[in-house]
């Protein structure tokens, strides 16, 4: 049976997710930030501000900004927003609005106040099992999905049989999907990645090369696994595969495109905001006018400071999101900062 889905964001991951569903010929629920949106793709067929190049079937979509109405029409719900605003747009429900609901995350953050994911969030205020909670995460830039690019998804959740229905219905010509159980660990490996990739595009603007930003990359690669391995993930080891409590089947190891497929498109890509955010402050913009220049939420400056705190109890050693972290919230200059990384490096 189909499920029916609701998306809530207008950014321009939302709106790529709610392309591939309609593409795929699944009716979508969506709700917007505000009426002249609604208003602009009924009449357009596409997002007026984000991902303006994505053609709509608007044949198959509910616009509404009532998001109590969406959580109600949904089976699934994603949240598909910046972390930073999650608390506030969600604060309009009531306790039990999620009941049953299944709350599938396209959010690439830690929620800034709390310092929680956002499954932690959901468990606190909203009475949310993990078994209801799942994460859709990339590597997945939302400008090739409106492409029509090959590229991949994975869905995870403790629950991988519902996990793999869900995948199901974003499967196409031009989206593969890959499942699986580590709920947490890839939460994490998509914050993590933004850090290293806003670090990225530091570099690039200190005008390091790409000998440089090889090294930096595989050593963030490695930091990242440090602290995973230290949260408690699992299947960390490049190159075994083997489930040996499920024989004849393979997990996806530390190399899979959820982890390390990840962080080296959002360090590499034009598309990345991360990237593109982190070489405005290494050309010397303040994180102030570069937040105005790039006019999007850059995940990874708020998740500098999340992870930042996080790591004072967990204790992984990460000089480099460490130093990232004084480049943007502690005032060390950018150069200074990458100074330091390089005695890191190895």
């Amino acid at each position: 049976m189909a499920i029916k889905f609701g998306v809530a964001g207008s950014g321009s991951w939302a709106t790529a997710l709610v392309k591939i569903l309609t593409d795929n010929g699944h009716k979508v629920n969506w709700c917007l930030r505000n009426e002249a949106s609604v208003a602009f793709i009924k009449q357009r067929h596409h997002n007026p501000k984000n991902l303006t190049a994505a053609v709509l079937n608007t044949r198959l979509l509910h616009l509404t900004t009532d998001l109590a109405a969406l959580v109600d029409r949904s089976d699934v719900v994603i949240l598909a927003m910046p972390s930073a605003y999650v608390a506030a747009t969600l604060q309009v429900l009531a306790p039990d609005a999620f009941g049953n609901k299944k709350i599938l995350s396209a959010i690439k953050g830690i929620l800034p106040v709390e310092n929680v994911l956002l499954n932690e969030h959901l468990e606190r205020n909203f009475d949310v099992p993990l078994t209801n909670y799942f994460a859709v995460l990339g590597p997945c830039h939302a400008e090739e999905v409106a492409a029509e690019k090959l590229s991949y998804l994975t869905f995870s959740g403790v629950d991988e049989a519902f996990a793999s229905r869900i995948a199901a219905h974003f499967k196409s010509s031009f989206i593969n999907t890959v499942v699986n159980e580590d709920i947490l660990g890839v939460q994490y490996a998509a914050v993590l990645k933004n850090i290293y990739a806003l670090g990225a595009g530091i570099a690039h603007g200190l005008d390091y090369g790409d000998n440089f930003q090889s090294v930096y990359i595989a050593n963030s690669a490695d930091e990242m696994a440090g602290f995973l391995r230290k949260f408690g993930a699992e299947h960390i080891v490049v190159g075994e595969h083997d489930d040996l409590d499920h024989p004849g089947k393979k997990y996806a190891n530390y190399s899979a495109s959820v982890y390390l497929g990840d962080l080296l498109v959002t360090c590499y890509s034009l598309h990345s905001r991360n990237r593109t955010f982190g070489n405005m402050i290494g050309k010397g913009y303040s994180v102030q006018a570069a937040q105005l220049e790039l006019r999007m939420v850059a995940e990874g400056y708020n998740a500098a400071k999340c992870i930042y705190n996080t790591n004072k109890s967990l204790k992984a050693d990460m000089p480099i999101a460490d130093t990232i972290y004084q480049i943007l919230w502690e005032q060390l200059p950018p150069a200074k900062g990458f100074e330091k990384i390089e005695g890191f490096l190895i």
